[in-house]
């Protein structure tokens, strides 16, 4: 039996390297044929440690024993990678903000940075600069320093938790002590790191709140009102199998296709939808037409419930990637 070999080879792709491999056969006339076998992919690693050289180096997760094809999801493909976390840095020290904001921001973050508490409340309500278009944050992750001019760090996280801002929030302090550690946890915050820390440490708190986090959102599930279940959002309820809406026990009229549109917004919360992908899910894969009908479809149902639909707060546009629930 003639032996088999296989061979690889690597692509970069933004922030994912895809490695693929072939097994290689001999062809029908004595040639070598290749084989496609298997892909997969890993993590862009940059050298973040003191005293390493420079460059990044790719670091992949643990590669199977023998070359196994990467699931392919009906839904999303192979190749098609989430839309970044975005994540708020909130540091005075200019020169620890930025190196920070860079680190993170090769890690695949989309970072928006500010040095006091009193921008960083003003970003988190909407209403300071670096927002999307309809003045949303939408942030997922706070990265959060103690000592802060004007508002302080402490004082930031409670006032969020009093406001039943649910947004994970990581503090990083040079107060080290065990009642500054259990004070920052008291106040709300859901981790505290100190000062100084390593990079890899950080990204990798970073990726543990988040994935908390999204775990307690899919958790929730719908609720359920006298027997029944429902999807909730503030005053906002979508009765599935009744196929109907309320806002404020007011029922909200809504076209088929606004009504799908709402039940798959409220089904996946803070999940960015890009126009082609609401297109295939709602209107289907068949589907001819301009996909401007999106954001027409988009303005109806806002208009329908949000309070004020030029400044929405439920469904925000996340420019660049699509629309998301929030």
């Amino acid at each position: 039996m003639a032996p088999v070999n296989y061979e690889t080879f690597s692509f970069r792709k933004g922030t994912t390297i895809f490695k693929l491999s072939f097994r290689c056969v001999p062809g029908p006339r004595g040639g070598i044929t290749g084989q496609p076998e298997g892909v997969w992919a890993c993590r862009w690693i940059p050298s973040l440690e003191p005293g390493r050289a420079g460059g990044a180096q790719p670091e992949w997760d643990e590669a199977p024993s023998s070359p196994a094809p990467m699931p392919i999801s009906a839904e999303t493909g192979p190749l098609q990678a989430p839309a970044p976390a975005r994540l708020l840095l909130v540091e005075d020290d200019e020169t620890i903000r930025e190196t920070v904001a860079e680190a993170l921001g090769q890690e695949g973050f989309a970072v928006e940075a500010c040095g006091d508490g009193l921008q960083a409340m003003a970003l988190l309500n909407g209403s300071g600069p670096g927002q999307d278009e309809n003045g949303g944050a939408g942030f997922d992750l706070l990265v959060l320093d103690v000592m802060l001019p004007g508002l302080g760090g402490l004082d930031l996280c409670r006032q969020l938790r009093q406001r039943q801002n649910g947004i994970a929030i990581l503090v990083v302090s040079a107060r080290d002590t065990e009642t500054d550690r259990v004070l920052g946890l008291e106040v709300g915050a859901d981790d505290y790191l100190v000062k100084p820390f390593g990079m890899r440490e950080l990204v990798a708190r970073c990726r543990s709140l988040l994935r908390r986090s999204r775990q307690q959102g899919e958790a929730q599930g719908p609720a359920a009102i006298d027997g029944a279940s429902v999807l909730l959002a503030g005053d906002l309820r979508l009765f599935p199998e009744e196929c109907r809406v309320t806002r404020a026990d007011q029922e909200v009229n809504l076209s088929p296709k606004e009504y799908r549109l709402l039940e798959l917004f409220m089904q996946n919360p803070k999940r960015v939808w890009s126009r082609d992908k609401l297109l295939e899910r709602i209107w289907g894969i068949d589907f001819m037409g301009d996909s401007k009908t999106v954001d027409v479809h988009i303005r109806w149902l806002r208009e329908k419930i949000e309070t004020d639909p030029s400044a929405p707060k439920l469904i925000l546009t996340v420019r660049g990637f699509g629309y998301r629930f929030s």
